[in-house]
């Protein structure tokens, strides 16, 4: 029975991996989305059932769900350098003399790549299969990422064809732009921070501890360079083709080329066209073709003598500053925003950029009329490098910041050593309110998904809602059909969105649902200063309902372990002021949880783990891990992260990474299924 299983997980495998690749590398499909998702499915319920036959070229990595809490530190065996860069042809030139000068002949050529704005990946194969992945680093060591790599659907685990028995291969991970913009646009909807830009969150997600949370970034990667011992290709060419030929992810974008000129004529040409392709580029390696003089060429301290990257310039474009205007964030920082002249740059329609601060506006000496340069290089929003003071008008007048908030007419504050002014006006200034409604409903507070901050805002607008409380007076007959617009933060275009029959039912059924949320969440989500996740829990832990902790003395908040003196003088203070203890009271009456609930459940629950080191891994179908912890706790338990000789027991979900399960083993951990949990602990 046990070889049939085996046999059929194999070929699960292999068919989903042929699958994979044919849609990857070479964009058709045999199946459809659905039947691959069926298989997918099937093989995951057979991993779960016999772990030991999982591949480890096994789809099933593809969609994470390891969790990495550190990254170990691995020694690059080629060090990764750097390449000498310019933005000037006449230095390409130059080059091209010193390959001619070193090599002693004119007999050369040069292949030419873009080069991908993202973050540089060496993997490891050994005998087909991918046993790591590393980072750059620091050029001669990097930090480990095989377990997210994994994700990355073209990036082959098993090879194709016939490899090496050991090499390494190099490449760009990056984040496509269109997935960048709807994780934007996502973010956006649920109030949290915008991205910067696609090389930043490609190397943010990348370190990602969750390696399922990296996998729905749907990162990318090109390879495009070959290293190992005794490695047949004499060209840089023929080891891009034997790349492709493995089965790795190529830009079809490089060319070879005779001549300087002929490099001068690709730079031209992806000059603009780049801007086409689904990543972004920031310009053109330049590498000699052939592996043999390569060697002869030889390198410097820090990067080869026979490649070098030519950069593109930032994007610019000229326009006219129409205003200047000041938006009030959710923690009351003023940041003054360029109203411009709509220009098109880099492929989109530009009308506002950011000015930062006053500081930024004092060093341009921008000016309302003024004539200015605009860059986008990959950022969200552009910015204003310089002012054409040749062009600025003869009754220009300097810019005076504001004093007073735009929002409310409060007198600004600027602190010491702060480049920002601040709106001290944070109980009645309308973004703050508002910002304080988006941190309520937020997902480590309430958790009120079904609304964001767009709504919000639609909701204010409307005189729906003044605050916080007023979300529970929110019903179906005043949600259905609201109308109300929003603007988008990168074009300043106004956009009309409304609320419709089931949306409005589904943010009155998330409202409803909220008030199971537990006391130090709705502690949390109340927005104390100082009063994170964490100091939340511990309030509500010692104090165990709000009543005792709004009565609460200075001395006795300090009495609570690890709350220091501005924590406590923050609480006296927001239970100090009326309106806020009238929405405490307006929660009560709403039917929000105000105590602690006591899990009665648990207190008469056998002691099967007392003194016992359990680790809990993988996904479980009765728990969530943070509830099995609990339980371990409450049984008399010690809960760790990883797995060592002194680890008792191993509770194993589905999806459990494979290596943490074969470490179990061979130490002589006790492992133990939901269900043998389950009924070792009598539940």
């Amino acid at each position: 029975m046990s070889s049939e299983i085996k046999s059929h997980i194999d070929k699960l495998t292999d068919e989903l991996n042929h699958h994979t690749y044919i849609y990857y590398q070479e964009s058709r499909s045999e199946i459809t989305d659905f039947e691959f998702d069926q298989l997918l499915k099937e093989l995951e319920k057979l991993e779960a059932e016999y772990p030991q036959y999982q591949r480890e070229d096994s789809p099933t990595h593809r969609v994470g769900g390891t969790i990495t809490k550190s990254f170990n530190t691995v020694h690059h065996k080629y060090p990764m350098l750097s390449l000498g860069n310019t933005y000037s042809k006449e230095d390409l030139a130059e080059f091209d003399k010193r390959v001619e000068k070193g090599l002693g002949t004119s007999e050369y050529e040069y292949i030419c790549e873009l080069k991908f704005d993202g973050v540089a990946i060496s993997l490891t194969y050994e005998n087909g299969l991918l046993k790591q992945a590393v980072t750059r680093g620091d050029g001669v060591k990097g930090d480990e990422v095989t377990t997210n790599a994994k994700t990355i659907k073209t990036i082959p685990l098993k090879l194709k064809g016939d490899y090496p028995a050991s090499f390494e291969v190099r490449g760009e991970v990056f984040m496509p732009k269109e997935v960048f913009k709807h994780l934007n646009e996502e973010r956006q909807k649920q109030g949290e921070p915008l991205l910067a830009n696609p090389r930043n969150t490609a190397s943010g997600t990348l370190k990602m501890q969750d390696s399922a949370v990296v996998a729905k970034r749907k990162l990318d990667c090109f390879l495009y360079s070959l290293l190992g011992e005794n490695l047949e290709p004499q060209t840089h060419e023929a080891a891009l083709q034997l790349l492709e030929t493995l089965g790795f992810n190529v830009s079809p974008t490089y060319k070879k080329c005779q001549t300087i000129d002929e490099v001068f004529d690709y730079i031209n040409y992806w000059d603009q066209k780049r801007h086409e392709l689904p990543l972004e580029t920031d310009g053109i390696v330049i590498k000699v073709n052939s592996s043999d003089q390569q060697k002869e060429l030889g390198f410097t301290a820090k990067s080869p003598r026979w490649a070098i990257s030519y950069k593109y310039k930032a994007e610019a474009a000229q326009t006219r500053l129409r205003n200047i205007t000041y938006q009030v964030g959710r923690t009351g920082a003023i940041t003054p925003v360029a109203e411009l002249e709509p220009v098109l740059l880099a492929g989109t329609t530009v009308k506002r950029a950011s000015l930062h601060n006053a500081n930024e506006i004092e060093r341009l000496d921008i000016r309302v009329g003024d004539l200015v340069f605009v860059e986008k290089g990959g950022e969200i929003i552009p910015k204003i490098t310089k002012v054409n003071l040749e062009k600025r008008p003869s009754d220009s007048t300097p810019t005076q910041y504001i004093t007073e908030c735009p929002e409310c007419g409060t007198e600004l504050i600027r602190k010491e050593g702060e480049a920002n002014h601040y709106c001290p006006n944070q109980d009645a200034c309308p973004p703050q309110v508002q910002g304080r409604v988006e941190h309520f409903i937020s997902r480590n507070a309430m958790d009120i998904a079904k609304l964001g901050p767009n709504t919000i805002k639609g909701l204010f607008d409307k005189h729906l809602i003044k605050g916080i409380a007023d979300l529970y007076e929110l019903n179906f007959e005043n949600l259905n059909g609201l109308k109300f617009e929003v603007v988008d933060l990168v074009t300043g275009d106004v956009k009309s969105r409304s609320i419709k029959d089931k949306t409005a039912q589904n943010i009155v059924e998330s409202l409803e649902k909220s008030k199971e949320t537990p006391f130090e969440s709705v502690l949390f989500g109340l927005g104390i200063r100082y009063v994170g996740k964490t100091v939340a829990e511990k309030l509500a832990e010692h104090f165990k309902n709000i009543d005792a902790l709004m009565s609460a003395t200075y001395e006795e908040i300090l009495e609570v372990h690890e709350i220091g003196e501005r924590i406590a003088e923050s609480v006296i203070d927001f239970f100090g002021i009326e309106d806020n203890r009238q929405l405490v009271e307006r929660l009560k009456s709403s039917g929000l949880q105000m105590e602690i609930v006591e899990q009665e459940s648990t207190q008469d629950l056998d002691q099967v783990f007392d003194g016992k080191t359990v680790v809990v891994s993988g996904v479980f179908e009765r728990f969530d891990r943070d509830e099995l912890k609990s339980l371990i706790k409450s049984m008399g338990g010690k809960v760790a992260s990883s797995i060592t000789g002194n680890t008792d027991f191993l509770v194993a979900g589905d999806k459990m990474g494979p290596a943490k399960l074969e470490k179990a083993e061979k130490l002589g951990t006790k492992i133990l299924s939901e269900a043998e949990f389950i009924e070792m602990s009598n539940l």
